[in-house]
């Protein structure tokens, strides 16, 4: 068992990496119900290593993680997104050859049909809430500025319903005007009771929404405190 019983998301002792290098040691991490927590270092820190192993894109190699008190690691992507643990890359995913509603509706593929409802309705909100995407429905992604792809982006892994949201530098790439957007939405989506964990480029923005935050120097922890601090 996870020993905080309010964690979502539990990581101790995590070691990762990419063939012979070690990009994450030893790091610890937890993330709460209802809570934002920011995940801050320099390049090559190992921010988004750490993410990809929490998700189950890359196996650890050693420690644990928890989600809702059960142990996950070892476990596939697809698995732990049927627990409700997603991530969304820093590359924008979106599929440019198909519709923004299609792209919406792909993510009906990976969710069984007692949720299908459920999926659909959080898809037509999406549309609703952001009537830039609303108006280009029927067009590819591909028409789509950077930004709107991100809002894409993100209105995909928020239809499958996840419990805990994993974001890799959402606002890379994006205006002053279309980060605002996308971190008012990252609060909103919290405010609906979805746990997050963000890295983030910007690092000030990121405290700001946080309610704590983690600092990665050469993978290990290097600090830990609230976002005010």
């Amino acid at each position: 068992m996870a020993a905080n019983g309010n964690a979502r998301l539990e990581i101790r002792g995590l070691d990762a990496g990419w063939g012979a290098t070690t990009l994450v040691r030893g790091a610890d991490l937890e993330v709460s119900a209802g809570e934002i927590v920011g995940l801050l270092g320099g390049n090559g820190s190992g921010k988004s290593t750490m993410l990809w192993a929490i998700a189950g894109l890359l196996r650890p190699r050693r420690g644990t993680i928890h989600l809702d008190g059960r142990r996950v690691d070892g476990l596939a992507a697809e698995r732990l997104a049927t627990l409700g643990l997603r991530l969304l890359p820093q590359t924008r995913r979106v599929f440019p050859s198909l519709t923004v509603r299609e792209n919406l509706e792909a993510v009906e593929l990976a969710v069984g049909r007692p949720d299908l409802e459920a999926t659909r309705a959080r898809r037509d909100a999406w549309l609703e809430r952001f009537p830039v995407l609303a108006n280009k429905a029927d067009l590819p992604a591909a028409t789509l500025s950077g930004g709107q792809q991100q809002l894409l982006a993100l209105g995909r892994v928020l239809s499958s319903g996840p419990g805990v949201l994993m974001l890799d530098e959402p606002s890379a790439g994006l205006s002053p005007m279309m980060q605002d957007d996308v971190f008012e939405r990252v609060a909103g989506i919290n405010a609906d009771g979805v746990s997050v964990l963000i890295v983030e480029q910007n690092a000030r923005r990121c405290l700001q929404l946080a309610a704590r935050g983690y600092v990665l120097d050469q993978g290990r922890n290097a600090y830990t405190g609230t976002g005010a601090e």
